[in-house]
């Protein structure tokens, strides 16, 4: 239902196109500004970032031969350039609060009161279901660090092959695992806004369950590397937000029917 307030909020914040490209220029550059803050304070700390993302390597590797990890590099360049990495991903994750908080605040002078209520949750679920898929990826990885650790040989027999990850290589697989198990777990975020539109149900959703537990095993084998644990560590967490998603939807649906009922009865 739409409020006669909202109407009036709407037409205040109305400007001149120009006024509109000023201040989406304004809000960029504040985001811009808080990235290279963020970027800068990131890599001033990026080899000790470095090293807590090896700490579940270094357990395993303590695990099965009782010392420490071993890291290589075989450009000059290489690990500068893994530190800009890691910079700037961490000054994207750093600074995401004020860029979504500059995107909300470009929006939110257009949308009805209700539907701004409606986009702050999403807004504040999506960066806190990232860190959950994050968080999980890091407890997971000691498992599958293992599974390729395992394959060295000890050489008994003449011959010895060690696993020696280059820095480069490393960040890019925890990276990969990242942002996978990070998108992943957006599945509510996305099928929440489908349903707050109307284009999905929640009996749609209950019908089509087995090929959503199909298409987790799918999506898990594409995403993670060849290995069982990990997997079954992306694919099961995706079932059970799946199952999540269902009774989330059904709430929007009742959320709904009872704004049209309200309508209705004005």
């Amino acid at each position: 239902m739409i409020d006669e307030r909202d109407e009036v909020d709407i037409e205040a914040s109305k400007a001149p196109l120009m006024d509109h490209i000023i201040e989406l220029r304004t809000r960029l550059i504040r985001s811009l500004i808080a990235l290279i803050v963020a970027f800068l304070l990131c890599f001033a700390v990026a080899g000790y970032i470095f090293d807590f993302l090896v700490l579940p390597y270094d357990w395993v590797i303590e695990h099965l031969t009782g010392g420490h990890a071993h890291l290589q590099f075989t450009a000059p360049q290489e690990f500068f350039l893994t530190k800009i990495e890691i910079a700037f991903y961490g000054g994207l994750a750093l600074s995401f609060p004020v860029i979504a908080s500059q995107l909300y605040m470009f929006v939110a002078p257009g949308l009805y009161k209700h539907e701004r209520r409606a986009f702050l949750p999403y807004l504040i679920a999506t960066p806190v279901l990232f860190i959950l898929g994050a968080t999980l990826v890091y407890f997971m990885l000691p498992g599958v660090l293992g599974f390729f650790a395992s394959m060295q040989q000890s050489g008994d027999n003449g011959i010895k092959i060690e696993l020696l990850p280059k820095v480069s290589e490393y960040l890019s697989l925890i990276l990969k695992l990242i942002f996978a198990f990070g998108i992943v777990f957006q599945l509510p975020v996305v099928l929440t806004l489908l349903a707050q539109v109307g284009l999905i149900t929640s009996d749609q959703l209950r019908k089509r369950r087995r090929y959503a537990v199909l298409i987790a095993f799918v999506i898990a084998a594409v995403l993670t590397p060849p290995d069982p644990i990990s997997q079954i560590s992306l694919a099961v967490p995706t079932i059970l937000l799946y199952e999540l998603t269902i009774f989330a939807v059904r709430y929007v649906e009742k959320r709904n029917a009872k704004g049209r009922d309200l309508v209705v009865k004005d």
